[in-house]
């Protein structure tokens, strides 16, 4: 790290937590706290000028290339920043053409452009790509509502992770491999601690504090001219690996494949290059129902064949439970008990709530295999598959 560069990142974990937490307290306090406008108007200054200052010094620096994971993390810095202003509404994309973040914009874009990811904070920044130093990660604020939504997100994803390394551990060995079996065990246990994780996130997270002074931080943003949806905890390669592997979703599914460009720079250029690769790779799906053909009597079939149904009816189970329960409790009663449905910048992904939440009832439902023709779910080949095991 240079310099500047270290003097920014010191004041991201410290003056830059305590402003956001200041105005967080303030809005809560308040008859109504989803309206910031006109509150703490001297904290928001401040807070833009002090960035500006830090930003302003980088930018006449210039490029030192420092590595990746130093340029990433920079850039994290720079969208935390930006992000914060869009939250105070200090910025806000639908009453302007391009960012008054001047300095900010050109700085994220700079970085964005020559790291290959988009030119704002994303997920990784605060999951596996956030150091702690002395103990203490990057957030955006003090609250521990907060810090509870980061610590669990981060094992989920790294839960995701551990379950798609040993689906893709798989693809040399082959279906009837006896070592598959193993790595399918694996799998499924890696994707039961999402579910884990998941349950406790749903017990431990305050809904109030989560809707109104965590999640605001992930809205949507202009970065110079053009407008980034916000970051999204999914925004990692594992998890569509899963998807892909066991072959629940399929890159040549129309909704999915956008799904999938529509991430592809929120994610790490790692991340990218294994995804890619995974969507030319057959599915165990698909092996499976072909090795049927002729070996569904063999011992090696039952077994591993039993093991990749508990896989995937894990996957599904993680699925459904961040649907109608997390999206649920967090984002979607809220929304409706507070009579803002359908008011603009709710989600992070732009959309009005309820087009996003058709949207995940679909995806949720591809990873279920639910019983739908509406969709390509794989119901029916899972059940042919299920069909095919003696005990």
């Amino acid at each position: 790290m240079t310099t500047n560069t270290e003097t920014f990142d010191r004041w991201i974990r410290s003056d830059f937590v305590h402003l956001n937490s200041a105005l967080e307290e303030l809005y809560f306090a308040s008859d109504n706290p989803e309206d910031v406008e006109g509150t703490g108007e001297e904290i928001k200054k401040q807070l833009v000028e002090d960035g500006k200052t830090h930003i302003v010094e980088l930018l006449k620096e210039g490029n030192t290339d420092e590595g990746f994971d130093a340029g990433f993390d920079l850039l994290g810095n720079v969208g935390f920043y930006m992000a914060a202003c869009r939250r105070h509404e200090i910025t806000e994309p639908s009453r302007e053409t391009k960012s008054p973040l001047v300095e900010a914009s050109a700085l994220s874009m700079q970085l964005g452009a020559s790291l290959g990811v988009v030119p704002r904070f994303a997920s990784a920044h605060l999951e596996t790509h956030n150091k702690a130093v002395n103990g203490v990660y990057k957030t955006f604020t003090s609250l521990e509502d907060e810090a509870t939504f980061i610590d669990y997100n981060t094992r989920a994803a790294l839960s995701y992770i551990r379950a798609s390394e040993a689906l893709l551990r798989t693809l040399p060995l082959g279906v009837s491999h006896p070592i598959t079996a193993d790595l399918l065990k694996a799998a499924t246990a890696a994707l039961q601690d999402v579910i884990s994780s998941n349950t406790e996130l749903f017990e431990k997270l305050d809904v109030d504090r989560f809707f109104y002074c965590v999640r605001p931080y992930y809205k949507t943003h202009r970065v110079g001219l053009r407008e980034y949806r916000g970051a999204n905890a999914g925004d990692f390669a594992g998890i569509n690996v899963i998807d892909l592997l066991l072959g629940l979703c399929r890159a040549d599914d129309p909704y999915y494949s956008q799904l999938l460009v529509d991430k592809f720079l929120f994610m790490t250029p790692q991340d990218q290059l294994v995804l890619r690769d995974c969507m030319r790779q057959e599915s165990l799906l698909d092996a499976f129902l072909v090795e049927r053909e002729s070996n569904s009597s063999e011992a090696w079939f039952q077994r591993n064949a039993a093991l990749f149904l508990e896989a995937c009816e894990a996957h599904g189970l993680t699925a459904l439970q961040h649907h109608e329960k997390l999206v649920a409790k967090f984002i979607e009663d809220p929304a409706f008990s507070k009579g803002l449905m359908e008011r603009k910048g709710l989600t992070a992904s732009g959309p009005p709530l309820p087009v996003l939440l058709k949207s995940l009832r679909k995806l949720a439902d591809l990873r279920s295999a639910a019983e739908r023709d509406d969709i390509p779910s794989r119901y029916r080949e899972i059940q042919l598959l299920r069909e095919s095991l003696t005990s």
